[in-house]
C-alpha cells in the first residue's frame, strides 16, 4: 500500500480539476470550418452581387476545396470523441444554449450545401463530365435555376460557422483565456482571411487577385484590431485573465504567437500584399500561403494555451 501526503490542496494530479485533453484533433478542425466558412462566405456574397464571371475562382473553382476541408474536418472530430459510436445522438435533439448543439446542426446543414454547390459547377470546369443518371440531370439544372436561394443560405451559414469556431472555446467559462466574448468574431474573421487567401491561391485572374487581396488585407487589420483587444482585456482584467495574457507577453507562448502568428502569419503578409496594391511584382502564393499557415498555427496556440489558463479557487 502506497501513503501519499497532501500539504495543499491545489494542483493534485488526476483529483484537482484539469483539462488537459484536446489535441491536434480539435485546432485543425477548427481551422479547416473557418476555412470553408470563409470560402463559402465569398462565394455566396459575390454571386448575390452578380460577379459570377468576374470572380470565377472566389464563386466557382475555390469551392471545390470546401467539401474536402470539411469531411476532414469531421474526421479529425471524429477521431477525438471518445464514444465514436455515438455521435448520431447530438441530432436527437436541438439545445439552443448549447454552442456544440449550433454547431452540429450547422455542419450537418452546411456540408450537403457545399456539396450540391461545387457539383453544379462541375460541368463548366470538366467539358466531359456527364451525370449518369437522369435524375442527377434534372436536379443539376433545378440547383442552377435556384442558385441565388443556395447563395443566400451559404452566407448566413457561413457566418455561423465561422462565428461557432470561435463560441465553441469561448463557452468554458472555466478557461480564462478562452472565455471572452472577442473569440467569435475574432475566429470568423480570421476564418475568412484564411479562406481569402485560399481563393487568391486558386485564382488565375489577376484582378480577381487584386480585389480578394484589399479584402485580405482589410480581414488582417481587422483580426490584429481583435487580437490586440483581447489581450488589452486581459490586462484589465482580474489576476487570473493577466495570466492567461502572460502566456503571450513573456511566458511559453511568446516566441510562437509573436513570430509565426503575429509577425509571419499577419504583418508580413500584409506589407507583400500593399507592396504588390502599389505595383510591386510580389509572388502572390507567398503572402496566401503565410496567411494560412499562421491561421492554422493560431488556433493551435489558442487550443494549447487555453487548456493550461485555469481559475484557482
Amino acid at each position: 500500500m502506497k501513503e501519499e501526503l497532501f500539504v495543499s490542496g491545489r494542483n493534485i494530479p488526476n483529483i484537482d480539476p484539469y483539462l488537459n485533453i484536446w489535441h491536434w484533433q480539435i485546432p485543425l478542425y477548427l481551422f479547416l470550418g473557418g476555412l470553408a466558412a470563409g470560402i463559402l462566405f465569398f462565394a455566396g456574397l459575390f454571386y448575390i452581387m452578380g460577379k459570377e464571371k468576374e470572380m470565377p475562382a472566389t464563386v466557382k473553382w475555390s469551392t471545390f476545396v470546401v467539401p474536402f476541408a470539411l469531411v476532414f474536418g469531421l474526421f479529425a472530430l471524429f477521431l477525438d470523441l471518445k464514444h465514436k459510436l455515438w455521435f448520431w445522438q447530438l441530432y436527437t435533439t436541438v439545445r439552443i444554449t448549447s454552442p456544440m448543439s449550433w454547431g452540429a446542426w450547422v455542419l450537418m446543414s452546411v456540408t450537403p450545401l457545399s456539396f450540391i454547390w461545387a457539383a453544379s459547377y462541375l460541368r463548366e470546369a470538366f467539358p466531359q463530365w456527364n451525370w449518369r443518371w437522369k435524375f442527377l440531370k434534372n436536379f443539376e439544372k433545378w440547383v442552377i435555376k435556384n442558385r441565388i436561394y443556395f447563395a443566400w443560405a451559404m452566407v448566413i451559414l457561413a457566418v455561423i460557422l465561422g462565428i461557432y469556431t470561435g463560441i465553441l472555446l469561448s463557452a468554458f467559462n472555466a478557461r480564462p483565456l478562452w472565455n471572452t466574448s472577442i473569440l467569435g468574431p475574432l475566429f470568423l474573421v480570421s476564418g475568412m482571411s484564411t479562406g481569402a487567401a485560399t481563393i487568391i491561391l486558386t485564382s488565375k485572374d489577376h484582378k480577381e487577385r487584386r480585389i480578394i487581396g484589399k479584402i485580405d488585407l482589410l480581414l488582417i487589420a481587422i483580426e490584429l484590431f481583435f487580437i490586440i483587444h483581447m489581450i488589452m482585456g486581459f490586462l484589465a482584467g482580474s489576476e487570473v485573465q493577466l495570466a492567461a495574457a502572460n502566456l503571450f507577453l513573456g511566458g511559453q507562448f511568446t516566441v510562437s504567437f509573436w513570430v509565426f502568428v503575429i509577425i509571419l502569419g499577419l504583418l508580413f503578409p500584409a506589407a507583400l500584399e500593399i507592396l504588390e496594391l502599389f505595383g510591386l511584382k510580389v509572388p502572390i502564393v507567398l503572402p496566401a500561403i503565410l496567411v494560412i499557415l499562421g491561421g492554422l498555427i493560431f488556433r493551435f496556440i489558442m487550443v494549447e494555451a487555453g487548456q493550461i489558463t485555469r481559475y484557482l479557487y
